[in-house]
């Protein structure tokens, strides 16, 4: 028979190669990397050991059932010395309650039957105790809880009592996400106090190995359980203590809870090194990634381009087999864009120097006939030039590229239907996003929306919560701006596909954080944003720059596309090799 340490060796592979991407909490934060797999493995571990899967048993080895009496007559040894208080009876056990079966020597009972649930401590009110506080609780495996930070006098009210020995869980959101649980150890005159936050149990005698307890707590089958049964609010949801107490336990004979305890320990340990050697490659893999694509951005003649380009074409298969290194290449292609690296220069194109003149005429005739506000000042200093200046190009402040359409100030009142309000959640890094969906009234839209209409084609921009993301206007019905979003109407519709890549850039975007303002949410006021300058192709060599970045920026959604695929298939991988393994 196939043990279960078999089926995990025989899969390994499986585990170590199923990798979950999670997107990061902001924009221009890498995401993050999760060994799915792994994290699986450790749960796949934990939940075989108390199915008593993990060990074989052994028919000598003395039954639990007679542990349940040990522990009941220490019991009754710790009520007649008046050290405890009578604890309540506890419910019996029925058979339609049991989750799923048990080897020979092994029962059912609850945390409450085993430990006295909600200890006190014996201990003068000026005893010198540990306080440990609940973010020294950790949810690795080995249930620490890190080293007390202060001495602490004890308190009768308000805290949470514990001991050497004692386990507990965390009772309030997220516990069970993160497994929050801990045996206490190594207490200043073996006793704390901390969080009321804490479930605590002190184990009646030694029957039980408080290690086996542990894995218990941080197992699938009480996670799950437990996650369910809780309750309040989201955001303040609690572990009742009936649940804590009266869950059941899976109690193996003493000496077998040992072996599965040691047992544990070993793979935990395998995991961890697993785990370390993955993360190596991958940042291994990151600083590969970064240091090539540096290369191709950094590369000043266009031999040391090409050369850099063939370095990353004939491992181009090996480079990008994550999300976070295809969102580099995609943003190394914009950066290539803007610096005018991704497509040749073309002499007889007109400059772009003629181009911001006949911008400037347009611009001047609108300030004159139409009373526009939107200019910015024209001399740019060689020192603010961030991209170069490649054959043709030239530099303009956004200011006199566009008219600014910024609502800023008060938002109009939403409704369920009407006419729809764009806002800055739906200005997105790259496009418009339709939802959330929200609303005004059409008499509200002819009152608001009295600097400018948005047209097809204009740039959208966010100056706040979040700062920089731009989309290209695609919506022709009506529709209202909200604070916090500028639209750049520009002079020359012709120029807003290349401003688009132009802002989604490093570069760009290094620009508006230098002249952002903020502490908690950074933003840029329109007089700031106006004397940025923009560096601008000639015409022509922006529409061969923008139909280069949307064919290759394409094919990098398509390969993430099919990584995603790849990486929802192992992960599914790694979840049906965890149920085949525990049926």
């Amino acid at each position: 028979m196939v043990t279960a340490e078999q089926l995990i060796a025989e899969n390994i592979a499986i585990w170590s190669s199923a990798i979950q991407t999670k997107s990061a909490a902001g924009r221009g934060k890498a995401n993050k990397q999760v060994l799915y797999g792994i994290k699986k493995l450790r749960e796949l571990i934990l939940e075989l050991a108390v199915r008593g899967l993990l060990v074989p048993q052994d028919p000598n080895d003395k039954p639990a059932s007679e542990l349940l009496k040990k522990i009941s007559a220490e019991k009754a040894g710790l009520l007649k010395d008046g050290k405890i208080k009578k604890p309540k009876a506890l419910p019996s056990i029925d058979d339609d309650e049991v989750p799923f079966g048990l080897p020979d020597g092994w029962v059912w009972t609850r945390i409450a039957e085993i430990a006295q649930v909600g200890p006190r401590n014996e201990a003068s009110d000026d005893a010198q105790v540990s306080f440990v506080p609940m973010p020294l609780i950790t949810t690795n495996y080995d249930g620490g809880h890190g080293q007390e930070i202060r001495e602490w006098l004890e308190v009768k009210k308000g805290y949470t009592h514990f001991a050497d020995g004692d386990f507990a869980i965390a009772k309030i959101t997220p516990c069970f996400e993160n497994s929050k649980a801990t045996i206490f150890s190594d207490l200043k005159n073996g006793i704390g106090a901390g969080t009321t936050e804490l479930h605590v149990a002190r184990p009646y005698g030694e029957f039980v190995n408080r290690r086996y307890v542990l894995l218990y707590l941080k197992a699938p089958q009480f996670l799950l359980v437990g996650e369910g049964k809780m309750t309040g609010t989201a955001g303040q949801k609690r572990v009742p203590k009936d649940f804590f107490a009266l869950n059941l336990l899976p109690f193996p004979p003493l000496a077998e809870q040992n072996r599965i305890v040691a047992k544990v320990n070993e793979l935990m340990v395998l995991c961890n090194q697993l785990e370390q050697q993955k993360e190596t490659n991958i940042t291994t893999h990151q600083t590969l990634v970064q240091t090539l694509l540096e290369a191709l951005t950094t590369a000043s003649e266009r031999d040391g381009f090409t050369a850099a380009w063939a370095r990353i074409a004939d491992h181009f298969d090996t480079l990008f087999t994550t999300v976070w290194s295809i969102d580099q290449l995609k943003q190394t292609i914009l950066q290539l864009a803007v610096m005018g690296k991704l497509v040749p220069q073309d002499s007889s194109d007109e400059t772009a120097s003629a181009l911001i003149e006949q911008i400037v005429v347009e611009r001047d005739w609108l300030i004159k006939d139409e009373g526009l506000r939107t200019k910015a000042s024209i001399e740019i200093d060689n020192s603010e030039e961030y991209v170069g200046r490649p054959n043709g190009w030239d530099y303009c402040r956004l200011g006199n590229l566009a008219k600014f359409i910024d609502y800023r100030g008060r938002t109009p009142k939403k409704i369920e239907t009407g006419v729809p309000l764009i806002t800055a959640k739906n200005v997105r890094f790259g496009f418009i996003s339709r939802g959330p969906e929200e609303y005004i009234s059409a008499d509200d839209y002819e009152k608001w929306m009295t600097r400018g209409f948005p047209r097809v084609g204009d740039l959208l921009f966010t100056t706040e919560a979040p700062l920089g993301n731009v989309a290209l206007v695609n919506i022709e019905e009506k529709f209202a701006l909200a604070q916090r979003v500028i639209c750049f109407q520009f002079h020359d519709p012709g120029i807003s596909p290349f401003l688009r890549a132009l802002i989604m850039s490093v570069l760009f975007q290094e620009q508006l954080a230098d002249k952002a303002t903020g502490m908690t949410a950074t933003g840029i006021k329109s007089a700031r944003l106006k004397e940025i300058p923009v560096p601008l192709p000639p015409l022509k060599e922006q529409k061969r720059i923008v139909a280069k970045v949307d064919e290759l920026m394409a094919l990098c959604d398509t390969l993430k596309t099919r990584l995603n695929n790849a990486q929802a298939t192992q992960l599914k991988l790694a979840d049906a090799m965890a149920y085949q393994t525990v049926r």
